[in-house]
């Protein structure tokens, strides 16, 4: 019976499946794709090149809302919305804070944990971490270093050369 209500608004254009059991009303006024992200993945923060650009480090605008999970969760293809999930390790879960939202909450990465989970993909992605586009004055060094302690050594070899050649906080 509701199945078949939402099937009847979809096709007016009235809602758009996001996912299974997940429908966007496109009548609400201020959706926000960070709702959709916890509500598909309840444990995931938004991270990488998304809250690096929201936190003011990146110049890039990422048209792909990237969020770290703990678990492997399918992407979110829609027209209103695009979401990609990235797994990590339970080790090194955690440096959010909660956002509210006019709908609900959602979490983002520190910008320093951002960053290192930036850094830390690339590097499992086999592909170079290239800091040109990056504000570093807005990132702390000593957040840096208490979070990179958590990572492998290979992440720590990219930073620190940056640490040394880049303007941080302190």
């Amino acid at each position: 019976m509701v199945r078949d209500a939402l099937k009847r608004q979809e096709k007016r254009g009235l809602v758009e499946k996001a996912a299974q059991k997940l429908y966007i009303n496109k009548l609400a006024a201020h959706f926000n794709v960070r709702d959709l992200a916890a509500a598909v993945s309840p444990e995931c923060y938004v991270s990488l090149d998304s809250a690096l650009t929201e936190w003011g480090i990146s110049t890039q605008s990422p048209i792909v809302l990237t969020c770290v999970t703990l678990k492997q969760t399918p992407p979110v293809n829609t027209a209103s919305a695009r979401i990609t999930f990235r797994t990590i390790k339970k080790s090194l879960y955690g440096g959010f804070t909660d956002k509210k939202t006019r709908y609900g909450t959602y979490k983002i990465a520190d910008a320093e944990k951002a960053f290192l989970d930036w850094i830390y993909f690339r590097r499992r992605d086999r592909l170079p971490a290239a800091f040109d586009e990056f504000e570093f004055r807005h990132l702390s060094r000593s957040k840096l270093l208490a979070y990179a302690k958590n990572y492998p050594a290979l992440l720590q070899q990219t930073l620190y050369p940056a640490l040394l050649e880049y303007p941080f906080a302190a």
